[in-house]
């Protein structure tokens, strides 16, 4: 049986479960994932286990902690993929110019718009909290595919409180892949908008 890995203590300051891990062998079909899938996301996993914060502005563990576009900039340019911008709007630019682009505007986890999502692909959102930017898209993690032992879809990244078995978690964690803002979320002055996901440009699936 498959257990749930804490990977390390809460961030002080914040109320939250321990950034949470998971071995490759516990996604299903990971061996049937590229060889360049697969060292892409045992790179993410392993920085799961660092004990890792949330820091905004940061793309080094080096720093304690990343945030959510420091964490793709970093995993992609240490597996060479030197030409990765640093935010997550130009992240989406960057998918986007490659022509990899799915957009998605049901909030249906069953849709069709995910039917093409594949284990390595990028994925954005809008509204994750105001800044100024053009495209306006605020929030980015890797997707790692289906956990065997819950047969949902799940990701990797930073995030200052996004969910992983129905806890909230604040740093470099695995997390539930969702769409939207659960209802009844605290969070009334935010509203993230899941708007679609891509290939890494140059990635061979």
């Amino acid at each position: 049986m498959e257990t749930l890995h804490p990977a390390a203590s809460p961030i002080p300051g914040k109320k939250g479960a321990p950034n949470a891990t998971i071995s490759p062998g516990e996604i299903s079909e990971y061996d049937s994932y590229s060889p360049k899938v697969r060292q892409i996301v045992e790179y993410g996993l392993d920085l799961t286990k660092q004990n890792l914060n949330y820091t905004y502005g940061s793309a080094d563990p080096a720093n304690g902690g990343m945030d959510c576009s420091g964490f793709v900039y970093y995993v992609l340019r240490q597996n060479g993929f030197t030409d990765v911008p640093r935010d997550s709007s130009q992240q989406y630019v960057w998918v986007r110019k490659a022509g990899n682009f799915h957009a998605v505007l049901s909030r249906n986890e069953d849709s069709f718009e995910l039917d093409a999502l594949k284990p390595g692909d990028l994925l954005f959102w809008t509204g994750t909290y105001k800044i100024e930017r053009d495209p306006p898209v605020t929030h980015a993690m890797i997707y790692l595919g289906r956990e065997k032992r819950t047969n949902k879809r799940i990701m990797v990244g930073a995030s200052d409180g996004r969910t992983y078995d129905g806890k909230q978690r604040f740093g470099v964690s695995i997390f539930d892949f969702k769409l939207s803002k659960p209802p009844g979320s605290n969070d009334v002055k935010l509203s993230p908008v899941f708007v679609g996901y891509g290939s890494i440009p140059a990635l061979s699936n």
